[in-house]
C-alpha cells in the first residue's frame, strides 16, 4: 500500500512539474524550427521560452551525439512531450558544416575576448624597457626590450598589454578609474570616491579594496634571446602601437571558451553590481557590453546570467507630512526598477564581462545584479 502511495506521489509530483515548466512556454512557440546561420541559442531558446536561461532544462540531449549540447546550422530542432514535460530534440544532417551556435553573438564581444584581460597586479609583471634603436613606438618585426621575465626560454610568445582601468570595492559603492601606462591612476575622481565611500575597509590595505585591473592586449611577440635579466621580444603582429612601460603576460593558447550555455544565477553577492559599461558611455542598452563585480570566486562562470535592477528612489512623503522639511526627512524607499537581463561570457576572479541580453530601461554603472528571474 505504501509503495503505492508512494508510486501515485511521485508520479502526480512528475505530473504537475511538468505542467509548471510548460507555462514556461511561450503562447506563441513554434512545434518547429530550422536553425539558421547568425542565430544564437538565447534567440532561439527565446522563440520557445518565457525565461530564455532555462534553455538547458529544455534541451533533450543526444547522448550518441560527440557534443550533444552544441546546434549547428540546417538542425531541426522539434519541441516533444515526455511524460507530460516538454522537451527539445533536434535532427539534422550527420555530417555538420560550419560553426556550431553560440549562447550570444561572437562579433558583439569578440574585442572583450580577444583584446581585454583582467589580473590583480600589475606593478609585479615584467614590463617593456625600452625598444630598438630608441624608437618611440614599435610595430611588427621591430624589437622590444624586456625586464623582468625570469625563467624564461626562447620560442615563448607572450603578449604586450597595457592598463586601462582598476576595479576597486568601496565601503558605499564599487567604481572604475582611468589608469596610465604604470598602472597608476590618471586622475582622482573624488565624487566618484567620496559616493562609494573609498577602499572597503575590510580588505587588506595593500590590496586597496581591488577587485581587479583590466589590461588591454597591444601585440603579441615572440621571445628570441634572453641576455642576464633581459629578454628580446619580436613583435609578431602589426597590433597596436608598444611603449615603453607596457606590461608583459604570457600568450593564452585558449583565451576564451564560447561553447558554454546559458544558465541562471542562484548564489548572489549582496554587493554584486555593475562596475563599468563598455566604450566609456554613461548607459547600456541590449548588446552592449558591461563589467560585474562578481568572478569564478563568487561561483559565477560563463552562461551565467542575472537580471539587472536599478535601486528604488527614496521619495519624501509629502501627503503624511505637512511642511516640506518634515517630509524630506520621512523617505520612503521604492520598488527597485527592472532594467533587463545580462549574461556572462568571460570571468576573472573578482570580475566578469557580461553581454545585456534584453531591456526596457537603461543599464547604468552601480545598477544591481539579482536572479533572473527575480520579481523584486
Amino acid at each position: 500500500m505504501l509503495k503505492r502511495l508512494l508510486a501515485v506521489f511521485t508520479a502526480t509530483f512528475i505530473a504537475l512539474a511538468g505542467i509548471a515548466f510548460a507555462a514556461e512556454l511561450r503562447q506563441d512557440h513554434p512545434s518547429t524550427y530550422v536553425v539558421r546561420k547568425g542565430d544564437t541559442l538565447w534567440d532561439i531558446s527565446a522563440k520557445f521560452l518565457q525565461k530564455p536561461w532555462l534553455w538547458p532544462e529544455i534541451w533533450q540531449a543526444n547522448p550518441q551525439v560527440k557534443n550533444p549540447h552544441r546546434i549547428y546550422p540546417g538542425d531541426v530542432l522539434s519541441l516533444v512531450y515526455i511524460g507530460g514535460r516538454p522537451y527539445l530534440s533536434s535532427s539534422g544532417p550527420q555530417i555538420k558544416t560550419g560553426d556550431a551556435i553560440g549562447a550570444i553573438p561572437l562579433s558583439q564581444i569578440e574585442p572583450f575576448l580577444k583584446e581585454l584581460t583582467v589580473v590583480n597586479d600589475v606593478k609585479s609583471l615584467p614590463y617593456v624597457i625600452g625598444l630598438e634603436e630608441d624608437r618611440l613606438l614599435s610595430s611588427a618585426g621591430q624589437v622590444a626590450y624586456v625586464r623582468g621575465l625570469s625563467g624564461a626560454q626562447p620560442g615563448q610568445i607572450v603578449q604586450i598589454a597595457r592598463p586601462i582601468q582598476d576595479y576597486v570595492r568601496g565601503t558605499k559603492a564599487d567604481y572604475a578609474s582611468d589608469l596610465n601606462y604604470q598602472g597608476d591612476r590618471l586622475h582622482q575622481n573624488w565624487a566618484v570616491h567620496w559616493a562609494a565611500g573609498g577602499p572597503s575597509r575590510d580588505a587588506p590595505k595593500n590590496r586597496r579594496g581591488l577587485l581587479g585591473i583590466e589590461l588591454s592586449k597591444q601585440a603579441l611577440g615572440e621571445i628570441t634571446q634572453i641576455q642576464g635579466e633581459i629578454a628580446v621580444v619580436v613583435l609578431r603582429d602589426e597590433g597596436r602601437e608598444v611603449h615603453v612601460g607596457d606590461r608583459v603576460l604570457p600568450a593564452e593558447a585558449a583565451p576564451y571558451d564560447a561553447s558554454f550555455m546559458p544558465i541562471g544565477a542562484t548564489s548572489i553577492p549582496e554587493r554584486a553590481r555593475v562596475l563599468s559599461v563598455s566604450n566609456g558611455v554613461n548607459t547600456a542598452g541590449p548588446h552592449f557590453v558591461i563589467a560585474l563585480s562578481v568572478g569564478s570566486s563568487d561561483g559565477v562562470k560563463n552562461g551565467t546570467t542575472f537580471s539587472l535592477w536599478h535601486d528604488g528612489a527614496l521619495l519624501p512623503d509629502t501627503v503624511a507630512n505637512k511642511s516640506l522639511y518634515l517630509a524630506k526627512k520621512d523617505k520612503v524607499a521604492m520598488p527597485d526598477d527592472f532594467l533587463g537581463h545580462a549574461m556572462v561570457f568571460r570571468t576573472f576572479d573578482k570580475v566578469s564581462y557580461a553581454l545585456v541580453m534584453d531591456g526596457i530601461r537603461p543599464v547604468r554603472v552601480g545598477d544591481l545584479l539579482k536572479s533572473p528571474d527575480a520579481t523584486q
